[in-house]
Formats: structure tokens, C-alpha cells, sequence
């Protein structure tokens, strides 16, 4: 989500003749003892590490079967995910970003494997947004692969520096800002130091970091069904309020107005945020000495919320190796996957019933981010990247009216994000 995605639709490019197709095989013998068979997977480079680490695993494990990985830049993916699905040229097993999910479904890519995630003794635990997301008309069609939730960091040397308890970070939106704002004040006068950072000029940012904390208020930021947008609400516009009010007391730096994204998250490592939110995959990133502390996102009053971003992985409608295929996906979120590849790694896991496991419980800050995946949301809607990622989208015109511009443009634009949403 904190990068920058076209969001092209598949409706109208893609000529497919089959709906989603039955429940990609249907068993009948173990699939590891038919072999040898390869199958093969795409992902997209922002999910390369954790990808690798799982087919390398996989692969070392299993005879039969093995599994050819193909990295695709990440903003050349769904290009070539719709040109292979018009060409019927699909791999074996492909990811998606999570929000493009309800995309690839809708047009039939995925098969049917509902039955399958029926049998996983573990399949209450797959985490909720991103089940929700792959489900259509009461069908499953994928499953999580990769996760990353946005969280709050803040930097305990600064907070102590700027006379703030080191151990106590933001409970609510109003405290972030009075946390940011005092290490401005007492640290920030040689321009080096900022209280807080954000992504001004990048749609995906503002959602990934800014909807939580409308989520956390108990709001909402769209209908259930992803077709009216409600970000003229005061869930959402008292937020807009106080991250104008840190944009204009000069506590945000001065390069959020126009970050675009790329580097967004540069500046915190660095040493230089005192506290912002942060995709909760960079905490492993962090340098070693680096004291760091994590906490939930909150609404302006309190609360806790994330949003649950990440990649989904399901079978291609047209693989010719679906019980292969599921094999390897069902792997991934085994307990073995899960434990001795994603926890040892300090990924956040695609199970619920996993958070606290052994490697985890090394860090309460992990434990606590492997919790947030039960409560965190994913929004729901087809045109999602049309609208809330594309630069030239109606939502980043809204959120930059909202905290440097314009406010009472706010209810017209929000219009116009009903309109893509609804087109």
C-alpha cells in the first residue's frame, strides 16, 4: 500500500471464457506422491523476500513437488497479470495485493477452493480481512500470503531527549500529535529533528496510515460494498484536522507536503521522526541499536485499528496442476511455514492462532503486531486502486485539500470518489 500503484481494472481487458473454475481439482491421491511435478508462481517484488524464503523452505522439504518462483516488479505486476489472463497464460499459483483481490475474483482468475480451505484444521485462524477480501458469493478463492499492518513507531532516545517517558507512546490520535509536537519544540530547532513524518503526496500512504485511526474511532471510511465513500464524515475529517494542525505548527518536516511515496519511510531509521506511522514490516529493518518503540494506531479519542495490507495468494483458474498446487499453498500457512520460516524472520503471520508462538514471544512488540491482524481492517472495493492509489485519482485530491489546502472542498470532492467507486 505505500507504494505507487496504477490500479488497472481487469473489466473490459480481460476476454475470459470460464468463471472461476470448480474447486481447482478435487483431490484423489496425495499430490506429493504423484510427482515430480513443478509448479509455477508469480509474486511481486515488494513481496520478493518473504516469497523466496517460503519456496526455498518448500522446496528443500518436498521431492515431488517443487515450485518455480518468477519476482515481477511491482508496478509492472498487474499489467502482467492481465495480459497472461487474456493470453490464458496464467502461472500455476500467482499473489496479489490484497486490495486488488476482489479484482482478479470478479473476473474468474482464481480457482474455486473452498472446499479445500474447509479442511485446514487451522482455518478459523487465517487472517479475517484478507479471507474476507478473497471470498465472492460465499466462495473462497484465496488465501494470505504476506502481511503488513500499519503501526505507530516512535523513537525512544528522542522521547527521552525531549524530556518524554521513553516507555510510553501515543494511547490516542491527540497525544501522537502533543508527543510529535514536544519533540519538535525541544529537538527540532536545527532542522535535523521532526516530530513526525507522513506521506503528503501519495494516496496509498494516506489510506494505509490515516484510515486506522477513522477505523479505531469506530467510523468508516467507505460502504460495505465499496461503492460510496464516507471520507467527508467527521471520523474522518477530525483526523484530516489534526495532522493539518502538525503540517502547519511545523512538525511534520518539511518534505511531507510533497512526498510521494518512495522514501516515506527513510527518514525514521535515520534517527530523525521522533514518532510516525510505519509499515510494520520495517521493524526488522531497523537499525540494531536503534531503540524503538510500537504501538497501535488510535482514532483521535482512543482506539486501536491497522490496516491490513499485505499480498493474498490463490490457484490460477487455468492451472493445469491445482492439487499440486494447493499442496504448496496450504504449506505456507502451516504451522511449520508459519513458525520456522515467517515468525523466525519477524514477518507478521497469516494466522491468528499463531501470534504469540516462540520466536515472537523474544519481542512484545512482534506479539503485539502478530494480535493486530484480528482487528485491523482491509477495505473492500473493485475500483480501489482507480480511486485511492492512482496519483491522478480523486482521493489524494482530497487528502491534500484536507490537510494543506482547501477544507470546504472536501464534500465535492468526496462526491467524485463515489463516482469512481461507482463507474
Amino acid at each position: 500500500m505505500r507504494r505507487r500503484l496504477a490500479g488497472i481494472s481487469l473489466l473490459g481487458v480481460l476476454a475470459l471464457t470460464s468463471a472461476a473454475c470448480g474447486s481447482g481439482g478435487g483431490g484423489g491421491g496425495t499430490p506429493e506422491a504423484e510427482g515430480p511435478v513443478t509448479i509455477t508462481m508469480w509474486t511481486r517484488a515488494a513481496t520478493q523476500a518473504q516469497s523466496e524464503r517460503l519456496v526455498e523452505a518448500y522446496n528443500s522439504s518436498h521431492k515431488n513437488i517443487q515450485v518455480k518462483l518468477t519476482v515481477i516488479p511491482t508496478d509492472n505486476y498487474q499489467p502482467r497479470i492481465a495480459a497472461a489472463a487474456g493470453a490464458k497464460q496464467l502461472p500455476d499459483v500467482f499473489a496479489s495485493d490484497v486490495i486488488f483481490v476482489p479484482n482478479y475474483t470478479s473476473q474468474g482468475l482464481f480457482a474455486d477452493i473452498t472446499d479445500k480451505i474447509a479442511k485446514l484444521p487451522f482455518k478459523d485462524g487465517l487472517a479475517p480481512s484478507h479471507m474476507k477480501l478473497g471470498t465472492l458469493d460465499g466462495h473462497q478463492y484465496t488465501i494470505p500470503h504476506t502481511l503488513d499492518l500499519s503501526v505507530w513507531f516512535w523513537n525512544k532516545d528522542l522521547y527521552e531527549k525531549a524530556g518524554l517517558d521513553p516507555e510510553k507512546g501515543p494511547k490516542t490520535l491527540k497525544e501522537f500529535a502533543q508527543q510529535a509536537t514536544t519533540i519538535q519544540e525541544k529537538l527540532g530547532k536545527d532542522g535535523k529533528v521532526h516530530g513526525t513524518f507522513f506521506g503528503g503526496n501519495c494516496g496509498g500512504c494516506y489510506v494505509f496510515t490515516f484510515w486506522p485511526s477513522v477505523w479505531a474511532a469506530g467510523g468508516q471510511v467507505m460502504n460495505p460494498e465499496g461503492t460510496t465513500s464516507l471520507n467527508d464524515q467527521p471520523a474522518m475529517t477530525d483526523v484530516f484536522k489534526i495532522w493539518r494542525g502538525l503540517y502547519e505548527n511545523k512538525v511534520t518536516g518539511p518534505t511531507a507536503k510533497e512526498e510521494q511515496g518512495p522514501t516515506w519511510t527513510g527518514f525514521f531509521p535515520k534517527g530523525e521522526i521522533g514518532v510516525m506511522p510505519m509499515p510494520s514490516t520495517t521493524l526488522g529493518l531497523m537499525p540494531k541499536d536503534m531503540k524503538i518503540g510500537v504501538t497501535p494506531i488510535a482514532g483521535p479519542d482512543g482506539g486501536e485499528s491497522t490496516f491490513v495490507g499485505g499480498d493474498s495468494v490463490g490457484i490460477s483458474s487455468t492451472s493445469e496442476h491445482p492439487d499440486q498446487a494447493w499442496d504448496f499453498l496450504s504449506w505456507t500457512v502451516s504451522d511449520d511455514a508459519q513458525i520456522e520460516v515467517m515468525a523466525k524472520n519477524k514477518d507478521v503471520l497469516a494466522r491468528t492462532d499463531l501470534a504469540d508462538n516462540k520466536y515472537s514471544a523474544e519481542d512484545p512488540r512482534v506479539v503485539m503486531i502478530n494480535s493486530l491482524v484480528a482487528k485491523g481492517q482491509t477495505p473492500y472495493a473493485l475500483r480501489f486502486g482507480q480511486t485511492f492509489n492512482d496519483p491522478q485519482g480523486p482521493w489524494l485530491r482530497l487528502a491534500r485539500e484536507a490537510v494543506f489546502g482547501d477544507a470546504s472542498k472536501i464534500p465535492q470532492l468526496n462526491a467524485e470518489i463515489t463516482k469512481s467507486l461507482q463507474q
